[in-house]
């Protein structure tokens, strides 16, 4: 396989929105062979549970458990325990919950870490805004003032303190993160529609090449792969847009 191919496909986390197992296990047999990540959300693991994520990774897929992780400290660090042992590579946490709130989260997994031989330190990621939210959901609904970019920069920087591994981020703002975090701090970035296709419910979305050209680590897709007629053919080509960048 063309490494290169190989290396875009892992940055695409392909979001398995589904109301049950076997809806999402028909794409994931459409998409056999394509080292995608698969993201896992709240309808899909509320349905289907733990058995499922199991299930994916014993077919080698990677997996990000977008479940986002909001609750006081030792709550949070309780669900953090229990998802790192499951093995999934990725989880999320709000970065509304504050730095205390985030440590714990990296408290649980390191946890269940040293209890687990061979078990491999997830990564731990803050949400920061929605890309649902706009600027004035943002300031009149919220509660939050100044602009969407200076309230993610804010959450990044104290996702970094808490000693997480990256944010959840428009690909709008992966510049003033990098900026603010460094190059390295990892930006999974959703609202990534290609060139044609609807925005849908989202504010703030960008076409995969843009994304990667701003510097996004990893793209989360779903709609744009999983509605389409060909869901193979549309994941191959958002990755080949990605390579061209």
């Amino acid at each position: 396989m063309n490494t290169g191919y190989e290396s875009m496909a892992g940055r695409l986390m392909v979001a398995l929105d589904y109301p049950d197992a076997s809806q999402a296990s028909d794409l994931i047999r459409q998409l056999e062979g394509i080292p995608c990540y698969m993201k896992v959300g709240m309808q899909l693991f509320y349905a289907a549970g733990p058995d499922f994520v199991r299930a994916l990774k014993a077919r080698g897929y990677r997996v990000f458990l977008d479940v986002k992780m909001h609750d006081i400290p030792n709550t949070v660090k309780g669900g953090s325990h229990s998802v790192t042992r499951l093995g999934v590579d990725m989880f999320n946490v709000h970065a509304a919950g504050g730095v205390q709130m985030m440590e714990a989260a990296k408290d649980g997994a390191e946890a269940a870490v040293a209890e687990t031989p061979g078990l491999v330190m997830p990564s731990i990621i803050a949400v920061t805004q929605l890309t649902s939210t706009s600027q004035q959901m943002m300031n009149e609904e919220i509660g939050v003032s100044g602009t969407v970019e200076d309230a993610v920069v804010r959450y990044a920087k104290m996702a970094q303190q808490a000693g997480l591994h990256g944010v959840v981020a428009s690909s709008l703002e992966v510049t003033a993160i990098a900026a603010a975090c460094g190059p390295q701090f990892q930006t999974v970035t959703p609202g990534i529609r290609p060139a044609g296709s609807g925005i849908g419910d989202q504010s703030r979305v960008l076409t995969p090449g843009q994304a990667i050209a701003r510097g996004s680590h990893y793209l989360v897709v779903g709609r744009p792969i999983t509605a389409a007629q060909n869901p193979r053919e549309a994941a191959e080509q958002i990755i080949e847009e990605m390579m061209l960048t």
